[in-house]
């Protein structure tokens, strides 16, 4: 049984973010030297696409006519 609903946006959105951190985490490492200039672009292409997937499944969610459950991602009171 799911907890919450599954939505790729946000693992779209999840990964470049953490692709960006890798990549500054190795510069500041001396592992490699990373430019500036390449963190931008991939930040801002990650957040479009994830926003992209989000609109997608949106609208393949409600033409499919699925809609999570009225309590999904709720926790239950202790």
């Amino acid at each position: 049984m799911l907890r919450h609903e599954f939505q790729p946006g946000r693992l779209v959105a999840g990964t470049f973010l953490t692709l960006a951190g890798v990549l500054f985490a190795g510069d500041a490492g001396g592992a490699w030297d990373t430019p500036w200039f390449v963190i931008v672009p991939l930040v801002v292409g990650g957040l479009f696409l994830a926003g992209a997937t989000g609109l997608l499944v949106r609208g393949i969610r409600r033409r499919s006519g699925t809609r999570p459950e009225a309590g999904a991602g709720r926790r239950a009171p202790l």
